[in-house]
């Protein structure tokens, strides 16, 4: 009988921590699986480090036009006529500019609405209609009859000078002139080239002379009687 009640017992104890067991697996096994989804869904969710996308306004023009020959006026008075096969406008970039990527012919007009000079390019930038950013075969031709080239040109109208870090060449009737660091005021009548090689074909002392900087300035016109 004692043997009997041992053996009653023992089998109610397997029983309990069999049932303890089971349910310690389980909750073992619910933590996991809780931990694991969690896992999943932060994975799904966590934004990934993209670049804004572009926008369509910033590569494509404001204004497009064709055939292009306007004046624009500088306080009133016009000064200046611009002549282009294609213009851009775009006015979201930063600073907003005008493009003429099929090349320009820009004409300066004096007081008495004569050309005081004009530039034609192969291509031009203008940025925030202050600084203009000519490239290609950039010819400019000023009242005097000078002829300046160069592969780069800018002209800043705020400061009312141009300049060019490139190679330039500047040609008058008699006197051919070269170098480099180009820098002159905005009527193209007074200038500075460093490294300098000139040419002189009617001066006494030689044809060609060197000079680290040459300084030119145009003769003034004889007053009219």
């Amino acid at each position: 009988m004692v043997h009997e009640m041992e053996d009653s017992i023992m089998r109610k104890s397997k029983i309990k921590s069999t049932a303890g067991l089971s349910r310690s697996t389980h909750i073992t096994v619910s933590v996991w699986a809780t931990v694991m989804l969690i896992l999943v869904l932060s994975c799904s969710t966590e934004k990934s480090n993209h670049a804004p996308a572009i926008n369509e306004n910033d590569s494509l023009p404001f204004m497009q036009s064709w055939g292009i020959s306007t004046l624009i006026s500088d306080s009133g008075v016009i000064r200046y006529k611009i002549t282009a096969e294609e213009w851009n406008i775009y006015n979201t970039t930063n600073p907003p500019r005008w493009t003429f990527v099929k090349g320009i012919l820009l004409e300066k007009f004096d007081s008495t609405f004569h050309i005081d000079w004009f530039v034609q390019s192969d291509t031009a930038y203008c940025h925030n209609q202050q600084l203009w950013e000519l490239r290609g075969r950039v010819v400019i031709r000023n009242q005097e009859g000078t002829v300046f080239t160069s592969e780069e040109l800018f002209w800043d109208m705020d400061r009312h000078e141009m300049y060019s870090n490139m190679f330039m060449t500047i040609r008058k009737p008699d006197e051919f002139l070269q170098g480099y660091n180009f820098r002159s005021n905005e009527q193209m009548t007074r200038y500075s080239v460093s490294n300098a090689n000139a040419e002189t074909p009617f001066s006494d002392s030689g044809s060609s002379s060197s000079n680290d900087s040459v300084m030119r300035a145009a003769p003034t016109k004889p007053n009219q009687p």
